[in-house]
């Protein structure tokens, strides 16, 4: 990869932290996942002015990847931040595709979400949105499916942070032979960009704050993953996406809150098999009768067993109760952020890293373990990755509470 340095970076280095829920369930500061492109015509401006684009790591599958964007309304719920109208949804759908064919390089972000992500940080006059706005991914517009029923993977992200933090992990799976469904929660994020010229702020950010309670977030993500199952594989759903997915193997997982919204849903939906959590809290705590599914907690450094035994959202208070196949592992010299596109954006922007850890080698652990983990519980192929330290893997560490 290019790694890249721009004027914007000593600015980016002050980025004000913003609200993460670790998977110690608890609330603490941590560094943003940025915001990035929005149209090709963004992309052409930076390339203009001289602005660096970040680049995100190359997916390795043998698949192209196609990406198509669904705005789903489910007219059975109001939603609950906004108090009013029925509750919306905005997913990247990833696939399979069949290289040479599609359109452009799909957006990453559009200009709007990547100027309110800066504005939400105060950093709105010292970091230009094009920056942000050019950052580089691999799929492609309207891309041809490859034939088949594919297993189905959906993304949840960070609270306050959008889908497009993961992207490097959705188009690795989807560039081998994952459908995968990345989803914006409305009013959970610091933009949205809705049709219509609608976007949609974090409304649910306002009211957590003053509850501090951060249940009814994964709750109600919960109901918005069984929706998006409903719309993607149910008996109305649209036959050209039902047509791709193979609706007996479908797993959800998520970064920070979207992690324990996986939980949350697995609880509730007997559809999903599988499930991973990476680096969250589990506010909606798993249930006493346990998930009776495999389920993967992958963690920071300090994600530790002891690290929190007392708040009911963290993974020790919940261990026990997951029945089926477990693992905890964490990353030696990693953050909360490790999971998601950030550290190789931040590298690429030249930032002082957070921890030792590069951000190529964090993604690329992320996408190890996750697809080890979806190959194992929906495709059955053995993966000893998954049964304990290995050379090659020394950042590793796996932990029996």
């Amino acid at each position: 990869m290019n790694r890249r340095r721009t004027t914007a970076a000593a600015a980016l280095s002050a980025l004000l932290l913003p609200l993460v829920l670790t998977a110690a369930g608890t609330a603490s500061a941590a560094e943003p996942a940025p915001g990035a492109p929005a149209a090709p015509g963004a992309v052409a401006a930076a390339a203009t002015t001289g602005l660096v684009l970040p680049e995100l790591p190359r997916p390795s599958g043998r698949f192209a990847v196609g990406q198509e964007t669904l705005h789903l309304v489910d007219h059975d719920r109001t939603d609950p931040w906004a108090g009013s109208g029925p509750r919306e949804l905005m997913v990247t759908l990833r696939y399979p595709a069949h290289r040479g064919t599609g359109g452009p390089v799909a957006p990453y972000l559009t200009g709007d979400e990547a100027r309110l992500l800066l504005a939400d940080r105060g950093l709105e006059q010292q970091v230009p949105a094009e920056s942000l706005a050019g950052t580089e991914a691999y799929a492609r517009s309207g891309a041809r499916p490859v034939a088949g029923r594919h297993p189905l993977v959906v993304l949840s992200p960070g609270f306050t942070v959008p889908r497009a933090t993961l992207t490097a992990l959705a188009e690795e799976l989807a560039s081998r032979g994952y459908v995968v469904a990345a989803v914006d929660h409305a009013y959970e994020t610091a933009g949205t960009s809705f049709p219509g010229g609608r976007v949609l702020t974090c409304k649910a950010c306002e009211i957590v704050q003053q509850t501090r309670d951060y249940r009814p977030v994964a709750d109600n993500r919960a109901r918005d993953v069984s929706f998006l199952l409903d719309r993607l594989t149910g008996r109305h759903s649209d036959r050209r996406h039902a047509g791709l997915i193979d609706r007996s193997r479908i797993a959800v997982g998520g970064h920070s809150m979207g992690g324990s919204a996986a939980a949350a849903v697995m609880a509730a939906d007997p559809r999903v098999r599988a499930g991973f959590d990476m680096d969250g809290g589990l506010f909606s705590p798993v249930p006493q009768g346990g998930l009776h599914r495999p389920f993967l907690l992958l963690g920071g450094a300090g994600t530790v067993p002891g690290s929190a035994p007392d708040n009911p959202a963290c993974w020790d208070v919940n261990w026990p109760r997951l029945d089926g196949w477990k693992r905890w592992i964490t990353f030696a010299d990693s953050h909360h952020f490790t999971f998601t596109d950030w550290p190789a954006v931040s590298d690429d922007l030249g930032l002082p890293r957070m921890t030792p850890l590069p951000g190529d080698r964090s993604v690329e652990l992320t996408r190890r373990f996750v697809g080890a983990f979806l190959d194992l519980h929906l495709r059955g192929i053995p993966q000893p990755l998954l049964d304990g330290p290995a050379a090659d893997v020394p950042e590793a560490r796996f932990h029996q509470p």
